[in-house]
């Protein structure tokens, strides 16, 4: 090719402008240097100011239950002298190791010797101060001593609900605070921990009530819920993530699994209320009701949940589980399943969380029935802990507002409890890309 065909680039090229350096030593560029500094500044403090302020308001709901309801978790107690011999109870030894002893002594008036008995101790105002449940101590004492029937015994039975509160420094009456000061004094009332706040159910007197009832039925209910709940709320999920067309019924179904995740709780009582109970006659007030009612109201939660922990497995997983022949259920269930897992599982914990603490659609299905004696299956009648700090906290007795706390207190570490583990689950079984 000729030389003369070749496009002759200039010899001396004019240099391109440079731009003018950066005055950083300038008084406008250190101004907006300043400026933006303190922008900065300002953002990470208001930043600081929003978590101090969450934590303060946690801090200050923490520390006020604990100070209503550490009492709750305290007994007071006086040593009450009585003379079975004398008292002549028409109980041998023998029914007292029976199985009918309950019936025996409360047939023969234990709980009048009991009360003879403050009488003679501390004075014709000697019943007040002892609590109503009082003959129930003094009967468990003698079903295992059945010997205390030929003699004399010092028992230790509840104080009543304001001597109690007197002894705890929570007395609004002078002269209840001046019984307490002198039987602590004499040696006749101490305190130690109240066990039987955590081993038994509803009572009419606040020194005798317990949460196990609650707990057990919360436990059922809870049992109920997942045990329907998870399973739909997974295969649900799978379905619409991995199997579904794309067109107006899937669409129209999402949407309406979002508007269901936003429903107040209260709806779903009134569903169960007409549903459960009028349509299908189950029993009013069970576990079985409540959980499957609850299930109806996290299964949302837990599809959506699961939906968006389905979508985040690379779909590479899927394309080399299908390259090297695996069929589309061993995709779903060998690879994507156990990847998904983490945010399934956080997203079910977080749900029943929340089932955990409802209120409103359990009342409305009866679980808010006086129950005395634990359930023993989810078809018997139960009550939940939310329920009962509810019934509580509409108590007008004093001495219900500690035990109320003390019932929020348990019904909080359930709830962190409940939230430590989906942490866990989620860190423990977390798979980073």
């Amino acid at each position: 090719m000729s030389e003369s065909l070749i496009p002759q680039l200039p010899t001396n090229p004019e240099e391109p402008a440079r731009a003018a350096p950066t005055g950083w030593k300038t008084d406008v560029m250190q101004k907006r240097i300043r400026a933006r500094y303190a922008k900065e500044r300002r953002f990470r403090m208001w930043g600081l100011a929003a978590v101090v302020g969450s934590a303060s308001f946690l801090a200050f709901l923490l520390v006020t239950m604990l100070w209503q309801g550490i009492g709750g978790f305290q007994r007071a107690e006086i040593a009450l002298p009585i003379d079975f011999k004398a008292a002549a109870l028409e109980v041998t030894p023998e029914q007292l190791r029976g199985k009918g002893a309950d019936l025996a002594l409360a047939g023969a008036g234990l709980n009048d010797v009991v009360a003879d008995a403050a009488v003679a101790a501390f004075g014709p105002d000697g019943v007040d101060y002892i609590s109503d449940n009082a003959w129930v101590a003094v009967r468990d004492e003698l079903k295992d001593r059945p010997e205390l029937l030929q003699g004399r015994a010092s028992i230790d039975v509840p104080a009543s609900s304001p001597i109690a509160l007197a002894a705890k420094g929570d007395g609004n009456d002078p002269e209840v605070t001046k019984v307490a000061v002198r039987l602590r004094d004499e040696g006749t009332l101490k305190q130690g921990f109240n066990i039987d706040f955590l081993t038994g159910s509803d009572a009419t007197d606040p020194t005798g009530v317990g949460i196990w009832g609650a707990l057990k039925g919360s436990l059922l209910t809870m049992l109920v819920t997942l045990l329907i709940a998870f399973p739909i709320g997974v295969f649900s999920a799978i379905y619409l993530e991995e199997y579904a067309p794309r067109n107006r019924w899937t669409d129209l179904i999402e949407v309406s699994i979002n508007n269901l995740a936003a429903v107040p709780s209260i709806i779903f009582g009134l569903l169960g209320l007409a549903v459960f109970l009028n349509f299908m006659q189950l029993p009013r007030s069970a576990p079985l009701v409540g959980g499957m009612t609850l299930a109806l109201m996290i299964m949302p939660v837990i599809v959506i949940a699961g939906r968006n922990a389905i979508k985040a497995v690379p779909p590479s997983i899927r394309d080399a589980a299908l390259g090297i022949g695996a069929s589309r259920i061993q995709v779903v269930f060998h690879h994507v399943l156990p990847l998904a897992l983490p945010g399934i599982l956080t997203g079910t914990i977080i749900g029943m969380a929340r089932a955990l603490g409802e209120t409103a659609p359990l009342l409305l299905i009866g679980m808010r029935a006086f129950i005395v004696t634990p359930p023993g299956g989810v078809f018997e009648p139960a009550t939940v802990l939310p329920v009962q700090i509810f019934l509580w906290s509409d108590q007008v007795s004093r001495g219900f507002v500690e035990k109320t706390s003390a019932a929020i207190i348990v019904l909080l570490i359930f709830l962190l409890a409940m939230n430590a583990i989906a942490i866990y689950l989620r860190n423990r079984f977390e798979t980073r890309w």
